[in-house]
């Protein structure tokens, strides 16, 4: 039986992994800056919060990471905390980049100093490559980041490059595109539009408000990703792997999806809130998963239709958040 640790396991992607771990049969823990008084909301909505260990660690603070990992003895660690909001990260753009860089270092360091064949995870971003236009991006695009969030990760990769070059460290990074699924909080705008246009449906709302509804993104299903990244660290060498549906849509085409679902036109109720633009913004972002589904065998099942299904009829339905 193997032992993971799963740092921000309280977040979508944590929840959905510790989830897919239990069900192999690992001993699951899950660390939180403060585990005595965070709600851990998305465990008990995919109730397996009884299942894990929880335990508080600072990520900027060495001694924090270092005693937990001590503690736990794990065999493979997942790094998916940090701020994870890029909108967010233009307001608090030290915060950013210190939890997510510096939180990564941490773990890295730690991994070394023990000198255990702990296996590492990094949650990596699509947003690093920044606007790929035509092109698809791979694991040999040049990162272009446009945003606090993005300089993080794209700092964060390289020290993970670097430690497994330099120290020979199972550490590898997960090249994410968009994924969603009803465990999204209501800052991301697919949950905003989810929710929004439902409320709109019942008659408790009027009006959607949004920013630029032409930008272009890969949506996938988060349950389906968390695969991708148990996969990685199960490979015989560490490698970096672009996940993605290899599908992308404007966003005016995810909001359509949505109003229609529920049986409205959407034009009737969307309103363009020049507030809500970024300073800076990707046009369009577009990936390529053929190295996954060639070394890893894994392939995305669901694309933005279905992603968008999956959203609304878990609120319509309060049904089960299974994958």
């Amino acid at each position: 039986m193997k032992t993971a640790l799963i740092c921000g396991v309280s977040g979508q992607d944590g929840a959905y992994l510790a989830r897919f771990l239990l069900e192999k049969g690992y001993t699951v823990h899950g660390t939180s800056r403060d585990a005595q008084v965070s709600s851990f909301k998305n465990l008990d909505r995919l109730d397996i919060r009884d299942r894990l260990v929880l335990h508080s660690m600072a990520l900027n603070d060495f001694r924090s990471v270092l005693q937990v990992i001590h503690r736990v003895k794990p065999d493979e660690i997942y790094n998916l905390a940090g701020q994870t909001s890029v909108g967010l990260s233009f307001e608090q753009p030290v915060e950013t980049m210190e939890s997510i860089t510096l939180g990564t270092l941490n773990l890295l360091e730690a991994i070394r100093f023990i000198n255990a064949p702990i296996k590492f995870y990094n949650a990596g971003s699509s947003e690093c490559f920044g606007n790929t236009g035509d092109r698809t991006a791979d694991e040999t695009t040049a990162f272009s980041p446009r945003s606090p969030y993005a300089v993080a990760k794209a700092a964060a990769h390289w020290q993970v490059a670097n430690y497994r070059e330099a120290y020979n460290l199972f550490a590898c990074s997960g090249i994410l595109f968009n994924h969603e699924s009803p465990l999204r909080p209501r800052r991301f705008v697919t949950q905003k539009v989810v929710t929004t246009a439902i409320e709109i449906s019942k008659g408790r709302a009027e009006r959607l408000y949004l920013g630029d509804i032409s930008i272009r993104r890969d949506w996938g299903w988060a349950a389906e990703y968390v695969e991708a990244m148990y996969l990685m660290l199960q490979a015989p060498q560490p490698e970096d792997y672009v996940i993605a549906t290899g599908e992308t849509h404007c966003l005016e085409d995810f909001v359509a999806e949505v109003f229609a679902y529920v049986g409205l036109d959407w034009t009737a109720y969307i309103e363009i809130d020049k507030s809500l633009f970024r300073p800076s913004e990707i046009a369009v972002n577009r990936g390529s998963p053929q190295k996954a589904h060639e070394k890893l065998g894994w392939l995305a099942q669901r694309k933005m239709k279905d992603v968008v299904r999956g959203m609304v009829d878990a609120i319509l339905c309060d049904t089960s958040l299974s994958a």
